[in-house]
């Protein structure tokens, strides 16, 4: 397991390059919102705490994390952020519909990447229970939500 040595919310502030400069896009799914919820605060207070301004991030919510890559794809046609933040939770159920939402929406953000110069970063938790999502947003594991916005930062500045 990925995370099972590795708390997700530590990083090296000396190694990040300061945010203020960068605006951010952030697309919450709705979908299991307390999960979302908690992947946007760390997410939030990370870009916040490595100089990020508050009005520089613009966040959208959609229905769900299958609609990710659309908001995120009108986001970067109608702000330019330097970087979006996709944020949504899947948690596998009785039937085959997580496989096809979770391949969805992780291809859907790596055409995104492929097609556009602004760096959609992938926080999509899918996970086997809802355990496994709580320890992974804010939980035993620390939160997804701050590593993807040290990611979302490491690109931005790639990019300028």
């Amino acid at each position: 397991m990925a995370t099972e040595n590795k708390n997700l919310s530590v990083y090296d502030k000396a190694t990040i390059p300061n945010a203020k400069d960068f605006r951010f896009g952030i697309v919450v799914s709705e979908w299991n919102s307390e999960i979302t919820e908690a992947l946007c605060k760390g997410a939030m207070e990370a870009l916040l705490d490595c100089g990020a301004l508050e009005e520089n991030i613009i966040r959208w919510d959609v229905p769900g994390s299958f609609e990710l890559t659309h908001g995120a794809k009108k986001m970067i046609k109608k702000h330019e952020p330097d970087a979006i933040i996709a944020i949504g939770s899947v948690i596998q159920g009785e039937t085959k519909h997580f496989d096809f939402v979770c391949n969805a929406t992780a291809e859907g953000i790596k055409d995104l990447n492929v097609l556009y110069d602004t760096a959609v970063i992938f926080c999509v938790l899918t996970d086997n229970n809802m355990q496994q999502a709580i320890d992974r947003s804010g939980g035993k594991h620390g939160n997804k939500g701050t590593e993807a916005a040290i990611a979302a930062i490491k690109m931005a500045a790639l990019g300028s």
